[in-house]
């Protein structure tokens, strides 16, 4: 059979029944970092897989983002494998991620963790690490990988797995430990080298390799604001028994949905009608209230509600966007591809927004700019304000908390808020959903409903969002006074229905397959909820549409 190798562009012929691993060695690739699987037909698989056809294979090494997700898998079964042998009656949980690594907690132990437990654990993954023990990827009928797991009492994994009716379903075995997983892992517990495992909170923390060079470890970043929103939210998942995926699919079976996205919404109002009052009670003068969030954090609807709730106040909220304050185009600041780079701070005016902001304070009238894109200028069209006693500008933007933007304006007259999804419900104790996969497709829902871009073009889009959102946004959202959690624990059994039939049209021919194959699988996991439940006021509205609010 002949396999193509996307990595050197060339064809080469070889038996049936060879495995990745012996492709990799005879084609004598040199890939910057540890190799760790392949892309076969733009799907992953690890270098176990065995091949019986024509393939196009694309290796990949720790830095692609799927060879680090399959490394913090294999680092998440180490883990979990150690508590399991020093702590037999304990369950380990993967709660969130913060301060670029993972937040583990420990239950049912007849003691609360101590920094000798932690250090235990991370002893004994070392251990494991060392022995060179096999990880092993088995598919069975799903009933009787739940009768495993149920006999092990791993009933997170029983919950999903017979919420979601598949006839075979896969696991991972490790030295007797089993366990599941939604993607692939590193074959061998000696493909990890570097990780650290140390005490915090009530919990501890796991350090990985650093994204863009893994051969050193992520450096630790201080995201306690962070930190206490995600644990606001894990618990209140667990006082309404929503942890995980299985939890909430066998709540729908049991026709109880509609209570819980009922609770989600009035919790958003809550949250949104505290800040409200917080900026009003605040005893700084509050003129301008900023907002800022990485792509499709839902700042649009956030900034609607609260100006309502502003308005109950008894305030006046005046909305202006950041993108009415570009600089003219042809001054515009270029990416290292030579493209205008409008995610840039210096794709704005900053001299002039600060010059109107410090206007608007002396009690002056301003006549505010709006950006034409066809031109690429500033115009202005009489649009005037000027701030009475009750009045607050809302300024919305990726740029918001970055101190640069408003560096000329009294931070007594400041308020600053950032939104984000941060997905506090788990597939399982073990299996984490990005925040990132949230935003994503909601993302590639509004995208195709209302912009026009198919799946593939969002998804091809999605590495320049995150690039500058690295860059520009998450370096700045501990400056924020206050944090939005904008996900809603129902929302992906809602946008299902949506996002399914937008990704089945990715061509499987093209590279943007690989990304659209993984949100489809990872959207089986959930059971359909209509939104005929979901208020008009939903922050959801803004991506699948029914809003009351205009945009």
């Amino acid at each position: 059979m002949e396999i193509y190798c996307k990595n050197n562009n060339a064809y080469k012929t070889y038996l049936k029944g060879v495995s990745l691993r012996e492709i990799y060695n005879d084609l004598k690739l040199q890939l910057p970092f540890q190799v760790v699987g392949a892309r076969v037909n733009r799907r992953m698989e690890d270098l176990n897989f065995t091949v019986f056809n024509p393939k196009d294979i694309e290796f990949i090494d720790i830095s692609d983002p799927s060879g680090m997700h399959m490394y913090e898998r294999t680092l998440c079964i180490i883990l979990s494998k150690a508590v399991d042998e020093l702590f037999p009656n304990a369950i380990c949980r993967i709660e969130h991620p913060v301060s670029k690594g993972y937040f583990f907690r420990v239950y049912d132990l007849d003691h609360e963790l101590t920094a000798s437990d932690v250090e235990a654990i991370r002893q004994r993954m070392e251990e494991i690490i060392a022995r060179k023990l096999p990880i092993t990827g088995k598919e069975k009928q799903s009933q009787e990988v739940i009768k495993l797991f149920r006999a092990r009492k791993q009933l997170d994994k029983v919950a999903l797995l017979e919420s979601i009716n598949q006839s075979y379903s896969e696991y991972y075995e490790l030295d007797g430990y089993v366990d599941f997983y939604n993607g692939r892992l590193l074959q061998n517990t000696g493909d990890v080298h570097l990780f650290d495992l140390f005490p915090m909170a009530n919990g501890m923390f796991l350090r990985i390799p650093k994204r863009t060079n893994p051969v050193v470890l992520e450096d630790l970043v201080e995201q306690q604001k962070m930190f206490k929103v995600f644990e606001e939210y894990v618990e209140w998942n667990k006082i309404m028994g929503l942890s995980n995926v299985g939890n909430f699919n066998l709540m729908q079976k049991e026709d109880r949905w509609n209570s819980v996205i009922k609770i989600a919404e009035a919790l958003h109002e809550k949250k949104i009608a505290s800040i409200a009052d917080q900026i009003v009670t605040s005893p700084k003068k509050i003129r301008f209230v900023l907002i800022s969030g990485p792509s499709s954090s839902g700042k649009t609807t956030f900034s609607k509600r609260l100006a309502v709730q502003l308005m109950v106040n008894k305030m006046n909220p005046i909305n202006i966007s950041l993108d009415d304050y570009f600089v003219n185009r042809d001054q515009t600041p270029l990416d290292e591809n030579g493209e205008h780079d409008f995610e840039s701070l210096y794709a704005l005016d900053l001299e002039f927004f600060n010059q109107q902001l410090n206007e608007l304070l002396d009690g002056q009238k301003i006549d505010c700019p709006t950006y034409s894109f066809e031109t690429g200028k500033r115009i202005f069209r009489g649009n005037k304000i000027k701030l009475a006693e009750n009045d607050v500008l809302i300024i919305e933007g990726i740029h918001a908390l970055n101190p640069d933007l408003t560096q000329h304006i009294s931070e007594d007259t400041k308020f600053k808020i950032y939104v984000s999804a941060l997905t506090a419900i788990s597939l399982d104790n073990h299996n984490l959903i990005p925040s990132a996969d949230t935003r994503l497709l909601r993302r590639i829902v509004r995208d195709s409903r209302y912009r026009n871009y198919s799946a593939k073009d969002t998804i091809s889009r999605w590495k320049s969002v995150r690039k500058g959102e690295d860059k520009w946004i998450f370096p700045y959202q501990e400056n924020a006074d206050v944090m939005f959690n904008s996900s809603l624990i129902f929302e992906f059994a809602v946008m299902k229905k949506y996002a399914v039939n937008i990704l089945e049209e990715v061509p499987q021919n093209c590279d943007e397959y690989t990304e659209a194959n993984r949100l489809l699988k990872f959207l089986s996991y959930f059971a359909n909820v209509f939104e005929r439940e979901v208020p008009p006021t939903s922050l959801l509205r803004e991506f699948f549409g029914g809003s009351s609010f205009k945009y």
